[in-house]
């Protein structure tokens, strides 16, 4: 049954963790196009450690990509769930073929506004006079990949809610490996450095991009892409954008953070700062990869259940993901403890950095574990529609706690204050999105 997506039947665990174990593994690879870019450039010969903080600026941009792409991409596939929960493959298509439209269009818009501003974009992102030519050197290239991120991105989590969960962590796998491959080549072989990184993280995600479309147009899909069908429907934008909403608030307000973030690090620290946050943000990435998955992955078990109304299976999915999430952060936050300074040598090989960057990771990861309560109630509130709160707990961490915390904490502790922010907020802020979750919805249905 669960090959043909129907999440009614059979064991939540075992669905919960048949769809996070190949998210889990998906997710891991894609995040080797960034990471692997990150530890190559890092061990660059004179420039490593400046050329990652060049790096580091263009997150923000990166991440406003990934703002959009979920904008349009996680409303449709709530949508295209509860459609499908109820039995309606056609309204389930009109998710699937709008929420392509939507990406194409949106990815010609960002090409456009991020290519020709990009100098004063990464002045006011917290680039400096010298790590703003290493910055430029990479996004210039990037963004021809615009296209090519947002719909593999996109596209790749109705092939996961159509059951096909290994199909998915293929699309991944591949344009990872091949940008493994081409990072080593173009930066160090063919001298292109920084811009050789760009260069092998586009082709990897074109590569990644029709294998994607390929198999939604393929049939074996229950549900099939058509691009006959391209074209956006007004009546369903409205609510595609008001689910999408969360996802790109979280979004956009890590990109918020990172940019006052960088600045702050300028400010008080210098340029070095901003390397060591690259470097911090590389490995949370990689360390939240199997929460994120889990919750990630009981998103469209409960979006299916909720709308087939078997509410009891809703309520053991909630319970059993975030128990998972707490068991195995708890676990990540003891390792990474254990090994500050290896972590921190993977991506340079400065023992200034290095000596600096284990304190501060120290500080970061504090109480990582909390990180699991904001992620199962953003996921809940999400997975059952309710926008609005899913919006309003993402715009609290960060706006509300991050945000002028990181302003703050530096003018009584430093620059260490910006690093001391993270654990803050996870701590405020996902207690405070889990206990409205259990009260507004586990204990109502």
């Amino acid at each position: 049954m669960t090959a043909k997506g129907d999440f009614s039947k059979g064991s939540v665990k075992r669905l919960v963790m048949a769809q996070a174990l190949p998210l889990t593994v998906a997710q891991t690879v894609n995040l080797l196009y960034n990471i692997v870019d990150r530890i190559y450039i890092g061990h660059l010969d004179a420039v490593g450690d400046l050329a990652l903080t060049g790096l580091g600026v263009t997150f923000p941009v990166i991440v406003i990509i990934a703002a959009f792409t979920s904008l349009f991409a996680s409303g449709g596939s709530v949508l295209f769930s509860i459609a499908r929960g109820k039995g309606d493959d056609g309204e389930a298509s009109v998710a699937l073929n709008n929420t392509f439209s939507l990406l194409c269009i949106s990815s010609v818009v960002l090409f456009s506004v991020c290519f020709f501003l990009r100098r004063p974009i990464l002045f006011l992102f917290g680039a400096g006079e010298q790590s703003f030519y290493y910055a430029d050197e990479y996004l210039r290239i990037y963004l021809f990949g615009t296209a090519f991120s947002m719909l593999t991105t996109g596209l790749n989590g109705f092939i996961n809610a159509q059951g096909f969960p290994r199909i998915g962590m293929l699309t991944t796998v591949i344009g990872a490996v091949i940008n493994v491959v081409l990072d080593p080549v173009f930066i160090f072989l063919l001298g292109m450095g920084v811009r050789g990184a760009a260069l092998a993280t586009v082709i990897s995600q074109a590569v990644s991009a029709i294998w994607v479309l390929s198999f939604l147009c393929s049939k074996k899909m229950n549900v099939r892409l058509s691009v006959r069908r391209f074209g956006v429907k007004i009546y369903l934008l409205r609510k595609t954008v008001s689910l999408g909403l969360p996802g790109f608030v979280m979004q956009g307000t890590n990109s918020l953070v990172q940019i006052v973030c960088n600045n702050q690090l300028q400010a008080y620290g210098g340029e070095i700062y901003v390397g060591i946050m690259t470097v911090l943000m590389s490995v949370r990435e990689m360390v939240s990869v199997p929460m994120m998955s889990i919750s990630q992955g009981s998103q469209p078990i409960m979006s299916y259940n909720y709308g087939a109304k078997e509410y009891s299976r809703v309520k053991e999915c909630i319970r059993f993901s975030t128990v998972a999430g707490i068991a195995y952060t708890l676990v990540a936050w003891g390792v990474v403890m254990l090994i500050p300074n290896e972590l921190m040598a993977i991506f340079t090989d400065s023992a200034e950095t290095v000596n600096i960057g284990a304190k501060m990771l120290n500080i970061y990861f504090f109480g990582f574990f909390f990180m699991t309560f904001q992620s199962s109630g953003q996921t809940t509130f999400l997975a059952l529609g309710k926008a609005k709160q899913a919006i309003f707990f993402s715009l609290f961490r960060k706006a509300i706690i991050v945000v002028p915390l990181t302003l703050l904490l530096p003018l009584f502790v430093g620059v260490e204050g910006v690093f001391l922010a993270e654990p803050i907020s996870n701590a405020v802020g996902g207690l405070a999105a889990f206990t409205a979750m259990w009260f507004m919805i586990y204990r109502k249905i």
